[in-house]
């Protein structure tokens, strides 16, 4: 076999590294296809590969973030609210061989404001579900009521430096991942701001996705009950 001379060795390697670049590129995940891997910092420290889970059921949430300037997705708080309450209550991680992963497209100093803000945002709700004066609401107020009270129906209270983060948050920071899972957006909803669309991937103990939600409204979103349900069937069906 001719040697290769030193400009054809070049391009080989350069049409080598293009082919492994496109290889490993992050693309839009497919329901029964192995979830797209990565890697990406933990806000509590370290790094996550997500297929070290691999053996594990994974919840995996990309939450919208930011709706507005300053101002956080009070849907999502609620959201990681109810799976922070249920992990304390009923171990929902141990229950089901599952881990609940979330990731946000900021830096680990803007994740801080998250964590920071988030129990003004949880008293925020309750304001909404509790105004002063109900009966002097006027039908636009009565029904934006009775949606937060749909939506919100359970009463979360923390307080500031004491928001609990029993699951890993992951700092995307270059938005790699959610850009390249097509979930990240600078305009949603009528928000024109660096967010995510509201995403949620189920992962079974083979690296196989097997549910994948993309929000159209914010408050489309199925809830944990649901998940869950969704995970016991999946343990039912590896029997």
């Amino acid at each position: 076999m001719k040697a290769l001379n030193k400009t054809s060795l070049t391009v080989f390697i350069g049409i080598i590294a293009i082919n492994m670049l496109v290889f490993t590129q992050i693309r839009p995940a497919s329901i029964q296809q192995p979830m797209p891997d990565f890697t990406l910092p933990v806000y509590q420290g370290g790094e996550i590969t997500l297929s070290e889970f691999k053996g594990k059921n994974v919840l995996l949430i990309f939450p919208r973030g930011l709706a507005g300037k300053d101002h956080w997705c009070h849907v999502c708080n609620y959201q990681y609210a109810e799976l922070a309450d249920l992990e304390t209550s009923k171990n929902i991680r141990g229950e089901n061989d599952l881990e609940i992963i979330f990731v946000l497209p900021y830096s680990k100093e803007m994740i801080q404001d998250w964590v920071d803000k988030f129990a003004a945002q949880m008293a925020d709700i309750e304001k909404w579900k509790n105004p002063e004066d109900p009966e002097k609401l006027d039908e636009r107020g009565r029904r934006r009521l009775d949606m937060v009270k749909k939506y919100f129906p359970k009463s979360y209270t923390f307080e500031k430096g004491k928001v609990p983060l029993p699951f890993p948050i992951l700092i995307d920071a270059e938005r790699e991942i959610s850009k390249g899972l097509g979930v990240f957006t600078t305009e949603w909803g009528g928000s024109e701001i660096e967010q995510n669309v509201p995403t949620i991937y189920i992962i079974d103990k083979k690296g196989i996705l097997r549910f994948k939600y993309i929000s159209q409204n914010t408050f489309d979103r199925p809830g944990p009950g649901y998940l869950l349900e969704f995970i016991s069937f999946m343990k039912l069906s590896e029997k």
